[in-house]
């Protein structure tokens, strides 16, 4: 990360002065009031789970607190919101870990360390899928399951793209400058053909509609996938 800008500093900044709480409520869609919960994740108990681009960590810290896994590691490589997430949830060590690390290169150190790996609107949609799934597949147990939401199209309305070809959209950097970061908004078919390749089987795709407008209105795709027994 050194000499790169970190164009999450600014994101939940707002919410995180005025919200400490742990969630009560575990959301995929992209507006964050709906849709199925944590129960696509399988039964957690005993488990350990990782939060692939946790950013401030309130999914993870939900399913810490609410769910009895072993352990939840929350993964993000922003320096800022691994300092957001430390803040708000560090008390809930040891049974949620708090990692600063691009999810590829923390991916690389834990073979075969998780039973269920997860994203939402997190580092799925910020790395190029053919470096992050197969060391994903590659750090979950055999029969470990991937679970992640994202984008079915561009916010705007712009349709996702039919080949494996990152998007450039607006960020902001530290001191406000404007700037680009890349974000993967592929169709259904691309995703699944992406995760076969990785080695994944028993891949299902779903899109949850959106449940507003607007121009930041957006529908979900919702993908789940499991590495083989």
């Amino acid at each position: 990360m050194t000499g790169t800008a970190d164009l999450w500093h600014h994101y939940g900044r707002a919410r995180a002065g005025r919200d400490r709480a742990v969630p009560g409520a575990f959301h995929w869609t992209w507006s964050q009031d709906g849709g199925p919960g944590p129960e696509l994740l399988g039964d957690l108990s005993g488990r350990t789970v990782g939060d692939l681009g946790a950013g401030a960590a309130r999914h993870a810290a939900h399913l810490a607190v609410r769910h009895a896994p072993a352990r939840v590691v929350a993964v993000d490589a922003s320096p800022a919101q691994h300092g957001t997430a430390t803040d708000l949830f560090g008390h809930l060590a040891p049974r949620l870990r708090i990692v600063l690390s691009g999810a590829v290169p923390h991916l690389h150190t834990a073979a075969g360390a998780y039973d269920v790996l997860y994203s939402v609107f997190g580092a799925v949609d910020f790395t190029d899928p053919r470096e992050l799934l197969p060391a994903a597949a590659a750090a979950l147990r055999p029969g470990g399951r991937l679970v992640f939401s994202t984008l079915a199209h561009h916010v705007g309305g712009a349709p996702a793209r039919t080949d494996v070809t990152a998007s450039e959209i607006p960020a902001r950097t530290p001191d406000g400058g404007t700037a680009t970061m890349r974000r993967w908004v592929l169709r259904a078919h691309v995703w699944a053909e992406v995760l076969d390749g990785a080695g994944f089987t028993r891949i299902g795709t779903e899109v949850l509609p959106a449940t507003g407008e607007g121009p930041r209105a957006a529908d979900t795709l919702l993908v789940t996938a499991h590495r083989p027994r």
